[in-house]
């Protein structure tokens, strides 16, 4: 899941990248308003982490510019700002979550993977698709029962396909999703990634719609 960050601390945003990376998520990163602004008009992103003390332009500016022009993106705040006043105004402008700073890295990773479940329209914390379970908070998948060893890149893309069973996904929108910023892909790179979860998990479970993309086999 790719995942957009705008903090302007280096400290704190480099360290809220890298636990968010060991996580398993995609997660770019920008310093001020403008920045996240002029990319979330360009760029899709599964959820957004943002700050509210920024330069250029404030947090609750860029959360309102999304809301005007209705994108259901995610958000949750992350800021040092701990009244209730400041948490208020920040859900009432659009925000789904808020967190106050210092936090907890595996809570922030929990709230992440509450937010996006939701939003997928699970309900249940693991994703199951015909007789494969994948659990995001743990990183483990499962096939009838027993234990699948996968890279977390195939990992990243196999939830990305269970979450919209049937739901075709193009290779570029697929690149687009499991890498980030600076990320060098191969052009071969998704082909790789499915060749392998179809070894493991069977060469039907995942179909190529040729011309289009991929998807996991409907039930």
């Amino acid at each position: 899941m790719r995942l957009l960050l705008v903090e302007d601390d280096a400290m704190i945003g480099e360290a809220i990248r890298a636990g968010l990376r060991k996580d398993g998520f995609t997660v770019d990163w920008v310093h001020d308003g403008e920045t996240a602004e002029a990319v979330l008009r360009t760029e899709p992103f599964d959820l957004l982490l943002l700050d509210l003390g920024l330069p250029r332009k404030g947090g609750l500016g860029v959360l309102s510019a999304l809301r005007e022009r209705d994108d259901a993106l995610p958000v949750i705040i992350l800021t040092a700002r701990d009244a209730v006043s400041d948490r208020v105004q920040g859900l009432d402008a659009g925000a789904d979550d808020y967190l106050v700073k210092p936090f907890d890295l595996d809570e922030l990773a929990a709230r992440i993977r509450a937010l996006l479940r939701r939003k997928s329209g699970r309900g249940a914390p693991a994703i199951e698709h015909l007789g494969v379970v994948l659990d995001p908070a743990a990183h483990t998948v499962r096939r009838d029962g027993e234990d699948i060893a996968i890279s977390p890149k195939e990992f990243a893309l196999l939830q990305l396909l269970m979450e919209r069973p049937g739901t075709i996904l193009s290779r570029a929108r697929i690149e687009e999703r499991l890498y980030g910023w600076g990320q060098e892909v191969e052009s071969n790179a998704v082909e790789v990634h499915v060749h392998g979860l179809r070894r493991k998990l069977g060469a039907d479970y995942i179909l190529t719609v040729r011309g289009v993309g991929y998807r996991v086999r409907p039930a």
